[in-house]
């Protein structure tokens, strides 16, 4: 985190940044299999900031166990709107980031079905905390999917955190750090 504030001279950014780790309580004492990572990002450069903490376990399995959000969309119109819409595109970019993949063979897709797609089921959905930052003086932006990215990233960071191996190809499945770990090796 101290690295991206140091590089960052945008101080809405920052905000949200600080706003998540604080809301957070970044970082906690490092235990086995368990990780912390951050992500953040201004949708196309232009639309909501957003700042995210993820927390997660696992060694072989990768589990979501909670994820802190701040998301800067100026004036909030609709406030629980809001927080709704990045509620729900932080636990999307989870199912994304730990699930989800079209399948197929040489020919064809063989996911045809919601029955052969794999998709987060409700009891992995992680805890999820959102911090507004209202700002009535600046122009609305919209939150739409200001939450995919930084989700994402900070998943990824806290597999490193936990595991010490970056994983490069989504989804982060068994086998996806089976292969992370092997190009360490």
């Amino acid at each position: 985190m101290t690295l991206r504030l140091r590089h960052l001279s945008d101080e809405r950014a920052k905000n949200v940044i600080r706003a998540a780790a604080k809301r957070a309580k970044w970082k906690p004492a490092k235990r086995p299999g368990v990780g912390y990572g951050i992500g953040f990002a201004r949708y196309k450069n232009t639309g909501a900031y957003c700042a995210v903490v993820a927390q997660i376990e696992g060694e072989e399995d990768i589990s979501v166990k909670k994820l802190t959000l701040a998301v800067d969309v100026g004036e909030a119109i609709n406030p629980d709107g809001v927080v709704n819409q990045i509620e729900g595109g932080a636990i999307q970019a989870t199912s994304w980031a730990l699930k989800e993949r079209v399948r197929f063979d040489r020919q064809r897709i063989t996911s045809t079905t919601w029955s052969d797609y794999p998709i987060l089921r409700f009891s992995e959905v992680p805890e999820v905390e959102v911090e507004l930052i209202q700002r009535p003086e600046v122009d609305p932006v919209g939150a739409g999917e200001a939450a995919h990215g930084p989700v994402t990233a900070a998943i990824a960071n806290a597999v490193f955190d936990a595991l010490g191996v970056r994983v490069r190809n989504l989804p982060i499945t068994r086998d996806s750090l089976i292969a992370a770990m092997e190009l360490t090796l």
